[in-house]
């Protein structure tokens, strides 16, 4: 390199760091040092090794940049004026009301793929679109992730190093900031650089020590890692918090804090700069897919004779496997059930859009989103209980404006004699609290086919839960089911009061109905499939001719149906009353049918509770 680049590289990377401390000087707050350390490393990345632009962000040649270290977005920021993608006084917006320069960056910024943040899930949604690049579009570009050291500690960040160099990411490149100080202190680590080099390289990793603020050793580190192949790279830098004023560089608590003076550390860095610079141009790469332009033509899906017994799970996979047949932007994702899930039904038929994550549940996820940003419409499947674990990524991916399918099998005590461990019994509740979410519960095979199908066309998160063990076909292959509806499956006029299930305890609730019949009770029953949103007018209706709603699920009753039903008169409407059965007890070990009657949620307990109601009415 000569002199005269690395001298403008050099002012390049001060003026990022002096934009960084006016930009959180302005909101006065943010995180200018933890943008200040990885100035120099984005400075030589924009001017001499991204390829992208900005007056075309959707073009299928862009690099992907994803600032895993999102507190460092004044950093991004400087970044955008830089390349003249926004103007000094837009960056002086940060952190205001109504501002797209948000403390965090999300994708509200067209330059920004998913929102980052929550530390730890940059790389894992990085390795999505890498694989994406790599398997389904084989276009060039090279996804980019700048992550701190602190976020190393995380363990997504080591199911997702796992996962590329398995997949050999070449296309997939991770900086490294060790800077040495996180929110409180030290690091782990701190400037012990061979420590993280150790760890990837023992994951088949490529890594690269440098000096961070060396801007020659990073553009050579850059052109390295472009030129590696069969592998993924790290670029293990070591920088300084605070890097260039003397008040806060290398100090500690200084974190998130705008600088004590910054007229000060703005003439200590030598001023504001107006330097713009030349993003080079993407390459010429295949059209981006567009997310559901494969459409649905064509979609034969499975059908199902009323009377058959099917499990849910089964259904799904065949299900599945038929869009994937009509739609080529429907990919699969599992975590090492697929023979469980019944994923594998869609490995087998379309293994070149098939992506195993292993037991890595939050890469799992991660991967959906990353994919999901290319244009493909992801389902990703585990068991219920599992899905748990990676509740922080689909928060996240809610944060993202993520369109991902998500299908928990194996849910509630219904499983049976594997124990509380494998039932998913909170995923319902955990789902519905998500921003934006929709909610599925079918309780027959031709119900779940077609709630797959229609949840391919919905935005935002989508969940569907389906069960282990087989249950009766009650619906037809033709009949419908909207997304925010329900099915009223039995009613009469001298109705007592109404039975409202999803899932497995649909059956139940119908057999239960049996037996208050004989017994001169009617009750009238409604399966709830759609738990999110809720079909409210059903509910209300059916509160204001029984005078009670009996809400069955197998599942926790925090949270869950009874919730969802609850919240349907939470409006000042008059409130009926409501009484829920679900599962309060700790399982253990048994039989299906005992832990359904352990729980109350078989029809004999659903009979029982429901004659007890109706005796008291009497009474009273």
């Amino acid at each position: 390199m000569q002199r005269e680049a690395a001298l403008e590289l050099t002012e390049l990377g001060q003026q990022l760091r002096v934009d960084s401390v006016r930009a959180a000087d302005a909101a006065n707050s943010g995180h200018p040092t933890s943008s200040m350390s990885a100035a120099d490393l984005a400075a030589v990345l924009l001017a001499r090794h991204l390829r992208y632009d900005f007056d075309q962000p959707d073009h299928p040649g862009n690099d992907r940049l994803i600032f895993s270290k999102g507190h460092a977005s004044p950093l991004l920021y400087a970044m955008y004026r830089a390349a003249g993608a926004v103007d000094d006084e837009q960056l002086l917006t940060f952190r205001q009301r109504d501002s797209l320069l948000e403390g965090h960056p999300t994708p509200r910024l067209p330059w920004v793929d998913v929102a980052t943040g929550s530390l730890g899930q940059g790389l894992p949604v990085g390795v999505g679109m890498a694989l994406a690049g790599k398997r389904l579009e084989h276009a060039p570009y090279r996804v980019w992730v700048l992550s701190g050291d602190s976020e190393m500690a995380e363990g997504s960040v080591w199911e997702a190093a796992e996962h590329a160099a398995y997949e050999h990411l070449d296309n997939l490149t991770l900086i490294v900031d060790v800077n040495r100080l996180g929110q409180r202190g030290p690091t782990r680590h701190g400037w012990d650089l061979d420590a993280y080099a150790r760890r990837l390289a023992a994951f088949g990793w490529h890594t690269i020590e440098i000096d961070g603020h060396d801007v020659e050793a990073v553009d050579a580190a850059f052109a390295e890692a472009t030129a590696t192949t069969g592998q993924p790279t790290a670029i293990i830098a070591r920088t300084h918090k605070g890097r260039g004023v003397e008040a806060v560089d290398n100090q500690e608590g200084k974190h998130g804090k705008p600088l004590p003076d910054a007229d000060a550390a703005i003439e200590e860095l030598g001023g504001p700069r107006f330097v713009r610079v030349d993003v080079t141009a993407p390459p010429a790469a295949p059209p981006r897919r567009k997310p559901g332009t494969s459409g649905t033509d064509g979609l034969e899906l499975p059908r199902y004779d009323i009377g058959d017994s099917v499990a849910t799970r089964d259904a799904y996979g065949k299900a599945l496997a038929a869009l994937g047949s009509a739609r080529e932007d429907v990919v699969a994702l599992d975590g090492e059930v697929g023979d469980s899930t019944r994923t594998e039904l869609f490995a087998k038929d379309h293994p070149e859009r098939y992506f195993e994550c292993y037991i890595a549940e939050q890469q799992l996820v991660a991967a959906a989103v990353g994919l999901q940003t290319r244009g493909y419409v992801p389902f990703a499947g585990s068991f219920a209980a599992f899905l748990t674990r990676a509740h922080d990524f689909v928060r996240m991916a809610a944060v993202s404006r993520a369109d991902i399918n998500l299908v928990g099998s194996h849910a509630g005590v219904a499983i049976g004699e594997d124990g509380p461990s494998q039932m998913g019994l909170e995923d319902l509740a955990m789902f519905r609290s998500v921003h934006g979410s929709t909610v599925l519960y079918p309780c027959d095979a031709n119900q779940t086919a077609q709630l797959i199908a229609s949840m391919a066309e919905l935005t935002g998160v989508r969940y569907l839960r389906t069960s282990r063990g087989d249950t009766p076909v009650i619906y037809g292959p033709d009949e419908r089911f909207p997304i925010g509806g329900s099915k009223v499956l039995r009613s009469g006029d001298q109705d007592r009061l109404t039975i409202v299930a999803a899932g497995g305890t649909v059956h139940e609730a119908l057999r239960a109905a049996q037996l208050l019949s004989a017994q001169d009770i009617d009750v009238r029953v409604i399966d709830l499939y759609s738990v999110k949103p809720v079909d409210a007018e059903t509910l209300r209706a059916a509160a204001e001719a029984t005078g009670c709603l009996v809400t069955v699920e197998d599942h926790r009753v925090e949270g869950g149906l009874g919730d969802a039903v609850a919240e349907a008169f939470a409006d000042g409407r008059p409130v009926p009353r409501l009484v829920r059965l679900g599962v309060r007890n700790m399982p253990t070990s048994a039989t299906p049918e005992e832990q359904l009657h352990l729980a109350g949620i078989d029809a004999e307990s659903i009979a029982a509770a429901v004659r007890l109601l109706v005796e008291r009415a009497v009474v009273s």
